[in-house]
């Protein structure tokens, strides 16, 4: 049986969250499955906040050198993540995309024939990149009745559309022209990936779970079948509502009591997403606070390993401050900590501001 520590901190230690590891960014990229990318940054101060030394330019040259990229993937929500694991991933997941095309979107399409769009909008972006709204204006000028957004949105959908640099790097604005992932990194070598891959790398970078967990990071259904499937490659535990919890048996389980540092999240982190019960980070009456503007996730900050406050950086007349708001009170030795985190925070993320400050607030 598993406590809730248990599973916390089993979570940190696969997170890279115990202590900074000294991967590269692309072995981090791709020992943590991919991070969630819904804007250029939050994969830059996710991969800082884990490895022990990383530099701007690290990812940077990742995704300018077509090594890594971003694109929707686990939920149909963009990901950074590995070529290979683009590659990988993509074709798994692709009924994924396809089901979170909204019903709004589809009765605008009525009538239309997907495939016949999909095939059309890979044609376009081959040849130079479009945005989103640049793609469907052109997809509707065959389709005069058609509505262009919808039409854009079922590319999106359809394709696996990459942004193309300079959108994507660090502090990019406006809005990101696509083409095709097999058009921007080529093809592949090696044999295609099955679900069984996908189920034990979600494993190795999340475990243990159970297969609602697994689902609901993924947006798969029916993973029960896989797991039977898998045998004697996991181990079943029990948490302490005597749920089964599936694992990679080498995965590690660190010691309930092992010190967790204080640690800043990125917005959108994936730990905040991956688990249909986030209750090993998170409590119920947290998450409420974390999760109260629909479609946004802050910055979320780690005090002995579970979510106790949200932060944002602001910025006036050149100062930088990186504004704490916790979700209840902080002992006095963890502010100290967490002032000295958010200043080596505020050092990577604001480098160009003329002054620093961490300042914790109960309201923005």
């Amino acid at each position: 049986m598993l406590t809730r520590r248990d599973l916390n901190r089993a979570l940190l230690a696969r997170q890279l969250l115990l202590e900074r590891s000294p991967l590269t960014a692309l072995e981090a990229v791709e020992h943590l499955a991919g991070l969630p990318a819904q804007s250029p940054n939050p994969p830059y101060l996710g991969l800082w906040t884990r490895l022990r030394e990383f530099r701007v330019d690290d990812l940077t040259d990742l995704l300018t050198s077509r090594a890594a990229v971003r694109l929707g993937l686990m939920q149909a929500t963009p990901h950074l993540v590995s070529a290979r694991d683009a590659r990988a991933f993509r074709p798994l997941l692709q009924g994924v995309q396809e089901r979170h095309l909204s019903a709004a979107t589809r009765e605008r399409l009525r009538g239309a024939d997907l495939a016949e769009i999909t095939a059309e909008a890979r044609e376009l972006v081959e040849q130079r990149p479009y945005t989103v709204k640049e793609l469907g204006a052109a997809l509707a000028g065959r389709r005069p009745d058609a509505d262009p957004a919808a039409l854009g949105a079922a590319a999106r959908a359809g394709l696996p559309l990459v942004p193309v640099p300079p959108h994507g790097l660090w502090g990019a604005v406006g809005q990101p022209a696509y083409t095709t992932a097999e058009h921007w990194l080529g093809a592949g070598d090696g044999p295609p990936a099955t679900v069984d891959d996908l189920v034990l790398r979600y494993l190795a970078a999340f475990g243990p779970a159970t297969v609602r967990d697994i689902q609901a990071w993924s947006g798969l259904s029916g993973l029960r079948e896989v797991v039977d499937r898998l045998g004697d490659r996991l181990v079943a535990y029990r948490d302490e509502e005597g749920a089964e919890l599936l694992d990679l048996p080498d995965a590690p389980l660190p010691h309930p009591d092992t010190p967790a540092p204080a640690r800043y999240l990125a917005d959108f982190d994936a730990m905040l997403h991956a688990f249909d019960d986030t209750f090993r980070i998170m409590d119920d009456r947290d998450r409420r606070d974390v999760f109260a503007v629909p479609g946004v996730v802050p910055g979320t900050v780690l005090v002995d390993g579970f979510v106790q406050a949200i932060w944002a950086i602001t910025r006036k007349k050149g100062a930088a401050t990186l504004v704490v708001r916790p979700l209840f009170q902080i002992p006095t030795k963890d502010v100290q900590e967490l002032t000295e985190e958010g200043e080596r925070l505020l050092a990577f993320a604001a480098a160009d501001a003329t002054r620093h400050e961490v300042r914790f607030n109960s309201r923005w």
